[in-house]
């Protein structure tokens, strides 16, 4: 049976599709009729994946993986975090990259993470999963791959190339994503498998 992934973002989609492969179908929330966006209210990564899953179990009455994920920079304390996506008013990419880079500006600690929780919730419980990339943010855009943060991003395990240079399977090899969804298997026999 698929697994119902809390999202409307086709790009997550996309990359979780790609992890996960054929052996465990994924089903957005567009694809439910699932017509609301999840509340994420919380101030932690966990406590927002975890909100965005047991809303949309409880909607759906469908075991649901949700995740949050976001980037912090350690300049500026962690910030953008769990506001990643809602960084400028714009809530745009551009908007988001073209602010970071402002607050940047002639900062020379550059150290920033990708991190990301997955929640899964059904009718046996629910657990959590995290992961995480570190790097430093560019000073410049960089790459045409991925989508978000991506081209300001410069992962440490690939070093001269932005996140957004990377194709989807180096991408998911080293990503915050990547390594929380490693962990869904066996978060997900710990709740008794798929039904």
């Amino acid at each position: 049976m698929p697994i119902l992934f809390a999202t409307r973002n086709a790009h997550k989609a996309v990359e979780v599709r790609a992890l996960l492969g054929a052996q465990l179908p994924v089903l957005t929330l567009d694809e439910v009729g699932y017509d609301d966006d999840p509340p994420e209210t919380s101030d932690t990564f966990a406590g927002n994946a975890l909100q965005k899953a047991r809303d949309v179990f409880a909607r759906t009455g469908r075991l649901c993986v949700a995740d949050d994920s976001g980037l912090e920079v350690a300049a500026l304390g962690g910030a953008p975090g769990v506001h990643s996506r809602r960084f400028s008013p714009e809530q745009t990419a551009e908007a988001n990259n073209s602010l970071l880079l402002s607050r940047l500006a002639g900062v020379s600690d550059r150290r920033a993470a990708f991190r990301c929780v997955i929640a899964v919730v059904g009718p046996q419980g629910e657990r959590t999963a995290s992961g995480r990339c570190d790097g430093r943010i560019g000073t410049a855009l960089q790459g045409t791959q991925g989508f978000g943060y991506d081209p300001l991003f410069w992962p440490d395990e690939t070093p001269g190339r932005a996140m957004a240079e990377l194709s989807l399977d180096e991408k998911n090899r080293i990503s915050h994503r990547g390594r929380a969804f490693a962990q869904l298997a066996a978060l997900l026999d710990d709740l008794g498998g798929v039904s």
